[in-house]
């Protein structure tokens, strides 16, 4: 089956006063109808680039300066304003990080979904009104409070009235940029569990951004990990759960809190990122990596990849991969999470 979306040698860079510094290098990625992908990393490594890039959102100084963007056998690259506002939105959407706050607080949320259709649709206000309706309730929201304002509706709500947003004209693709960072866990995972649904019944595919490793590895069927505007890893989460090939993934593991009994205790990744204005001439994750060896310094790494013609499952950029003894032990429940109505 072709894929839905094919990201190819994607490069995204940002003007600076004295030099250009490339926040995403070379990237590449499918994602399949009804499939959830997940990218993870440390904040600057590209993450949101690449979601703003794919989205046609990039805007100065930064620019997307080589690479291609298909969806749907379309390149998005070429898109003239008139298609590309076609194309937004009705095909592909986003929530964005703090979604919460981006509702427009002088407006009723009637308005606000109403307006996204009408946009997009010929269709009557009262029709408008019953889709907004009908999207409100996916998420979990009476369609008794379409007409309330968004101060009247909590955090956990709110979000949920911004996921309804970006789903309302039901897109093929769907990107979720770091959409429950600001919630507590309890109402994070209704959340993420009513997405779920949502996904089984619409069959959209999502490209899921967040911190948290851990989660991804739960909510995503396979996962990129970005460092310095590269991937260094993607593989399905079953096998990057329990058999990590890049020592930045494993790090990433270690890093992450775990509630459970007799897991490592928390480790930190020593150093920093290297500055995307001033890279290093080897693996970009040397100065960091415990497995590090001279090569590191003196070679990039070969970008290897696995799969079968009509997808790529894995990617690993790295001099030497971890064995499968270097499994971290960390546990995740991969049930799905049960929806509620309310937070």
């Amino acid at each position: 089956m072709k894929p839905l979306l094919q990201v190819k040698n994607l490069c995204v860079d940002y003007l600076t006063e004295d030099n250009l510094a490339r926040a995403v290098d070379d990237v590449s990625f499918d994602i399949h109808s009804g499939e959830t992908l997940g990218l993870a990393g440390e904040s600057g490594c590209g993450k949101s680039t690449v979601a703003f890039a794919i989205a046609r959102l990039t805007r100065l100084p930064g620019f997307i300066s080589d690479g291609q963007i298909l969806f749907d056998g379309t390149n998005l690259l070429s898109l003239k304003p008139k298609a590309l506002k076609q194309f937004q939105w009705q095909q592909l959407s986003v929530v964005l990080q703090s979604a919460m706050n981006a509702l427009n607080p002088v407006l009723k949320i009637s308005e606000q979904l109403t307006d996204v259709v009408l946009t997009h649709r010929r269709m009557s206000k009262s029709q408008a009104l019953q889709e907004a309706k009908e999207v409100l309730s996916l998420v979990g929201i009476h369609p008794d409070r379409i007409h309330d304002y968004p101060h009247q509706f909590s955090g956990g709500m709110k979000q949920r009235i911004g996921i309804a947003l970006a789903l309302i004209l039901r897109p093929k693709l769907v990107i979720m940029d770091e959409p429950t960072t600001a919630l507590d866990v309890v109402v994070q995972r209704s959340i993420l569990g009513q997405i779920k649904q949502i996904q089984k019944q619409m069959q959209f595919a999502i490209l899921f951004i967040t911190h948290d490793l851990n989660l991804m590895l739960e909510f995503a069927d396979r996962v990129g990990v970005m460092y310095a505007g590269e991937i260094v890893e993607l593989a399905p989460s079953q096998s990057l759960l329990n058999v990590p090939g890049h020592p930045y993934s494993q790090a990433l593991m270690h890093s992450t809190p775990e509630l459970s009994p007799g897991t490592q205790p928390l480790q930190s990744i020593p150093g920093h990122p290297p500055a995307l204005t001033d890279l290093p001439s080897g693996c970009r994750f040397a100065d960091r990596c415990q497995y590090f060896k001279e090569l590191c310094n003196s070679s990039v790494p070969e970008h290897s990849e696995a799969g079968t013609e009509s997808r790529v499952d894995n990617q690993l950029r790295c001099h030497f991969p971890l064995s499968p003894v270097a499994k971290i032990p960390v546990h995740v429940s991969h049930h799905e999470p049960s929806p509620v109505t309310s937070d």
